[in-house]
């Protein structure tokens, strides 16, 4: 699929995902005879796996390293299987604490904006 049909389908734009593969996060599978850029299925995960990761303040490395992990463990089984299967664990633990810290100032953006609300007058 060509970079259009791939933008629609993560809610990335097309200079976003030219960033991405500019910093080797996704790389076309291959390129038309036109030169278009051409992705895959795996591609559009991997922008998915990015696209979630960014909003919770992953840095550029982290995301090449998550990715070559679960590159890794999607691959045939490997003497170290287990290295992957731990680090993955730490991504994981890693964007729980995040997603709470998330929550907490989600928390307090509803009580200030419940404590707007009380200063209104009632319509």
């Amino acid at each position: 699929m060509q970079i259009g049909e791939v933008a629609d389908r993560t809610g990335l734009s097309l200079r976003t995902i030219r960033y991405y593969e500019e910093v080797g996060l996704v790389v076309p599978s291959a390129r038309s005879q036109g030169g278009f850029r051409l992705y895959t299925e795996p591609d559009v995960d991997r922008l998915h796996v990015v696209k979630r990761m960014k909003p919770l303040g992953f840095q550029l490395e982290e995301m090449r390293e998550l990715l070559a992990i679960l590159d890794a463990l999607a691959g045939p089984a490997a003497d170290d299987h287990d290295k992957h299967l731990d680090r993955l664990a730490r991504f994981h633990a890693t964007a729980e604490e995040r997603c709470e810290e998330l929550r907490a100032q989600l928390r307090i953006a509803e009580e200030f904006a419940g404590a707007l609300r009380a200063h209104l007058p009632h319509r």
